[in-house]
């Protein structure tokens, strides 16, 4: 299913064309080299100092123990269309700088970056990422053992969007629904913020 943003002027069509379905494919399986694709993605992402704060933890719907014990970190409303994907990915980022120790005010910044190239390369290979913020980071912090230097960002799912000849009416209102963004004129202002 293509669903792209409908814009004021032309984009490239990889960043139109990305977008977050929540109807997966509950039987489409990534194999072991789009993974590796996608986290190469990540991997040559721009960084303060190109210290590469983040860290990704997979897991994969093949490991149904470990799948399902991720999905149970998710918001109940996450874990309804999150389930169906093939991956989930937890997002983590070093809150201080690899080189030195000293704190990075550009964790975020910069995990955010690599994480959006993991969406646009599965965007690139015909699939699709949804990035969540609904999700207990206790509960995923103890399940992944993360160390305390590293914050919790975000989960992405990834995987096939379902045909929509088998989505239920509920997916397809949802789906199909037309993409919003604020006007373009709203995003951004010339030499102050005043307008």
């Amino acid at each position: 299913m293509k669903k792209p943003a409908i814009t004021g002027v032309k984009i490239d069509e990889l960043i139109a064309s990305r977008w977050s379905p929540r109807a997966f494919d509950p039987d489409f399986l990534i194999d072991d080299e789009i993974i590796k694709a996608l986290f190469e993605a990540a991997r040559w992402a721009p960084s303060c100092y190109g210290d590469q704060p983040w860290k990704y933890i997979l897991f994969n719907k093949q490991d149904a123990t470990a799948f399902s014990a991720a999905l149970n970190c998710l918001s109940v409303g996450n874990q309804d269309w999150a389930m169906d994907a093939s991956i989930l990915i937890l997002v983590c980022a070093n809150k201080n700088f690899n080189h030195n120790g000293e704190p990075n005010r550009f964790h975020q910044y910069d995990t955010g970056a690599a994480s959006e190239n993991i969406c646009l390369q599965a965007s690139s290979m015909n699939l699709s990422a949804h990035q969540m913020g609904g999700f207990d980071i206790q509960k995923a912090k103890e399940l992944a053992e993360i160390p305390d230097e590293f914050e919790i960002l975000s989960f992405i799912a990834v995987g096939s969007v379902l045909d929509q000849s088998k989505m239920n009416q509920s997916q397809k209102e949802r789906e199909v629904a037309v993409r919003n963004r604020k006007p373009l004129e709203e995003v951004y202002n010339i030499n102050t913020w005043k307008k």
